[in-house]
């Protein structure tokens, strides 16, 4: 295939132990490494190797699932990345935190150290939090419904890339000869008062390398994609078809138009989940022993608890039960983006139940096969005018991080889609996006100039 100008970018996606909930008992590693930084930060060392954007965690503010059966807890993401990029010298760190639950002056402190113990490799990755579960841990008897949470999200967003700018990039004189540390004219108050928050500023941090780190955004609500369409630089979603992912692509590059910004700031970047094999039979059959661990039932019910109903339901040799399942405008508790993935898979493919559980998994596509077969499908949809790039979830950690590196990125560069090293020193500098100077910084230049 011809060598293009544009290339893709990857993130690694750390799910636990592996994107597949059973991967924990082929004992790979011991489930404990779930608490040992050195865990992620050899994956990070596989992914730079492999010369990868970035690295991501999931979180949420709650306990989840069933810890009777599956690992639980994990360490806090914003905690755990400042580790791991000290461990590092290129990959980017990606940290999860919700604005449900989090004030945007602590957050923005958070992330504006990260991106400065990094070398400005930071990023934030925004989402709302749904369920119950998560709620009746901050004094709350219920999730806010979703219009309010996406309220909120915006005001937050808005706050925070306002502290970030509050010190303009030349704030800082450091004339100690004189006795002047900064310029205290360009460092600003931003005095927001609105429906959730009041904020006085300025951060108490000085402007970070990248400017401020870099906003990821996973909702596909109506929401959300006004939410990251606005404010994102990258958008992980969660797309499953081909057609699904051309529209959505289309639909977000026009939305961010539309904002006044250039499409190609915005990076719009599927999940696909991986199974890896030297041939295809061996893929299948590692995927075959990783659900046979879950069971018939197991699987299913991952889908019963996307769209919302008891796997009691699921006949597994039918079609999903069209009837019993809500539209999703209605689903207001949960994820727009899973419901919708799995659906359209399901219409479009006409699949059972049991076929359904073999094609997603995490929510998002599953890809199994070899090297060769991957890097086709993560070919198709860059080129097909789906993707600009990819969060990886591979079944197992570290060997399926292993293979993806040493197997399929040396076809990606081979087809010139994918660098060959690293060129810059930043994750926005990684994605190909400029460092945005503070809006300060442009009005004060505006009353000049004007």
């Amino acid at each position: 295939m011809a060598a293009s100008q544009r290339q893709m970018s990857i993130g690694m996606n750390i799910l636990g132990l592996g994107g597949h909930a059973s991967a924990w008992r082929l004992a790979e590693v011991p489930s404990s490494s779930l608490l040992d930084v050195d865990y992620f930060v050899n994956i990070a060392k596989i992914s730079e190797r492999g010369t990868l954007d970035a690295i991501f965690l999931a979180d949420g503010p709650a306990l989840g699932g069933d810890v009777s059966h599956h690992p639980g807890g994990r360490l806090e993401p914003t905690v755990l990345l400042t580790a791991v990029a000290l461990a590092t010298k290129h990959i980017g760190v990606i940290a999860t935190a919700s604005t449900t639950y989090n004030d945007p002056y602590n957050l923005a402190r958070r992330l504006a150290s990260i991106d400065h113990i990094s070398g400005g490799r930071a990023a934030w990755n925004i989402v709302t939090t749904a369920g119950d579960i998560a709620a009746q841990n901050f004094g709350l008897t219920g999730a806010p419904l979703h219009a309010d949470r996406y309220g909120r999200a915006a005001e937050f967003v808005d706050i925070a890339r306002r502290l970030w700018d509050s010190w303009e990039d030349d704030a800082i004189i450091n004339d100690w000869q004189n006795g002047v540390f900064a310029d205290k004219s360009k460092i600003h108050e931003i005095n927001h008062a609105g429906a959730h928050f009041s904020v006085r500023g300025p951060l108490n941090v000085p402007r970070s390398p990248q400017g401020r780190p870099v906003l990821v955004q996973a909702g596909s609500s109506e929401g959300g994609k006004s939410l990251g369409s606005r404010y994102a630089d990258a958008i992980f979603t969660t797309q499953t078809t081909l057609p699904d992912g051309q529209a959505f692509y289309k639909e977000m590059k026009q939305r961010a138009q539309q904002w006044g910004r250039d499409p190609d700031s915005l990076k719009i970047m599927p999940g696909l989940s991986t199974v890896i094999g030297s041939t295809e039979e061996e893929a299948h059959r590692r995927c075959d022993e990783l659900d046979s661990y879950q069971g018939e039932l197991g699987l299913a019910g991952q889908i019963a608890a996307r769209i919302g109903i008891a796997v009691s339901e699921l006949d597994l040799d039918a079609p999903l039960p069209w009837h019993k399942i809500g539209d999703v405008r209605d689903v207001t508790k949960s994820s727009h983006g899973f419901f919708e993935a799995q659906i359209n898979l399901a219409r479009r493919e006409n699949l059972t139940v049991r076929q359904l559980s073999r094609r997603i998994r995490s929510g998002h596509r599953l890809s199994v096969g070899t090297p060769e077969q991957i890097a086709d499908t993560l070919t198709e949809w860059f080129l097909s005018g789906a993707a600009d790039g990819f969060n990886i979830m591979p079944d197992m950690f570290p060997s399926g991080a292993q293979i993806f590196v040493d197997e399929v990125v040396p076809l990606l560069r081979k087809r010139g889609i994918f660098r060959t090293e690293y060129t810059g020193t930043t994750l926005r500098d990684h994605l190909g996006l400029t460092r945005p100077r503070s809006q300060y910084e442009e009005e004060r230049n505006a009353l000049l100039a004007g």
